[in-house]
């Protein structure tokens, strides 16, 4: 069975109902999602899926310790152990544990825009579906100036098969314990040290990258004409019908990357702050409640005062879409 997963919280909220209202609008309402719980606060997902039967909280304890207990040992700030602690966004790789035999994942962040069945076909051919562009900033998944880097991925490798953990396509029973051993022996044997030094996307990309499984990245082979971005730091996509395109390509999914999840959290309260693309995140956060939806009268604003607008104006600074000035 093919399904959609998903990381959340009570905290990303907002994010993930927007997510699952795009789902239900371009892949239909039937289409089953896995959430895997960042952490123990998942009160308020739980009340708003139990009027979605297509969707469910990930509750394998089993697996879920297993991941805890290998991202323990995983991740390159374990070998500072005094101050090490891990945080949940590893959850994700529970996909790898069923409950779906081939699956595409996306953060909460994110909207769907497309149909997504190119997506599960190319897992026919490949263990893992990608589309994005994080190939060009490695910087941000392994150590760069680490001089064992090369010695474990050659250089083509580093530049082509590297991906962002917001949004991949993979197949169930990839990872089982054994595997994991292996990988954990690489890493012991201080491979740690070639990985970015925070997040679990430095440490998928490895765990793919180190078993020799090849990516699949739809930005490196579809013609020039037709590859789309999928960020929120593209602010030249055009829409139509809540549909956003990329110079007349429809999108595949875009991603609110940056965008910090309180900033949605206080425009949905009410809070007139912009961000790139507010009114399509709107549109899908209130589907089945248009009349909750908040009604700004105001253009809105970017207060250098108030707290929240200000950690809006250093992530719109750090995407480079505000004057640095």
């Amino acid at each position: 069975m093919n399904g959609i997963c998903t990381l959340g919280n009570d905290y990303v909220f907002d994010q993930l109902v927007a997510l699952l209202n795009s789902i239900d609008v371009i892949l239909g309402s039937e289409t089953p999602v896995c959430i895997y719980p960042f952490d123990d606060q998942t009160q308020r997902i739980a009340a708003e899926i139990a009027k979605r039967p297509n969707v469910f909280i990930y509750d394998n304890q089993e697996s879920i310790n297993r991941w805890d207990q290998f991202m323990l040992e995983a991740s390159p700030a374990s070998m500072n152990k005094k101050k090490y602690r891990i945080y949940g966004g590893h959850r994700r790789f529970c996909a790898f544990d069923g409950p779906f035999d081939r699956f595409v994942y996306l953060d909460a962040d994110t909207l769907v825009m497309n149909s997504l069945d190119l997506i599960f076909q190319k897992l026919d051919e490949y263990n893992c579906v990608v589309y994005d562009f994080q190939f060009k900033h490695p910087d941000k998944v392994y150590n760069i100036k680490s001089s064992k880097l090369l010695q474990v991925f050659d250089e083509n490798r580093i530049k082509t098969e590297i991906f962002c953990s917001g949004f991949y396509a993979s197949k169930k029973g990839l990872f089982e314990q054994n595997k994991l051993e292996i990988l954990l022996s690489f890493l012991r044997a201080n491979e740690r040290e070639i990985l970015y030094p925070t997040g679990d996307q430095p440490v998928i990309n490895y765990m793919f990258m180190r078993s020799g499984m090849p990516i699949y990245n739809f930005a490196h082979h579809l013609p020039d004409d037709k590859v789309t971005g999928n960020s929120v730091t593209s602010v030249h996509f055009e829409e139509k019908d809540k549909i956003l395109y990329d110079k007349g390509n429809r999108l595949t999914y875009l991603h609110y990357i940056g965008i910090p999840p309180n900033i949605n959290q206080a425009v949905c309260a009410g809070e007139n702050i912009e961000f790139p693309y507010r009114d399509l995140f709107l549109y899908y956060r209130y589907l089945h409640e248009p009349e909750k939806r908040p009604v700004f009268k105001n253009p809105p604003k970017i207060s250098n005062d108030a707290p929240i607008p200000n950690l809006l104006t250093r992530a719109l600074r750090k995407l480079k879409l505000i004057n640095q000035g």
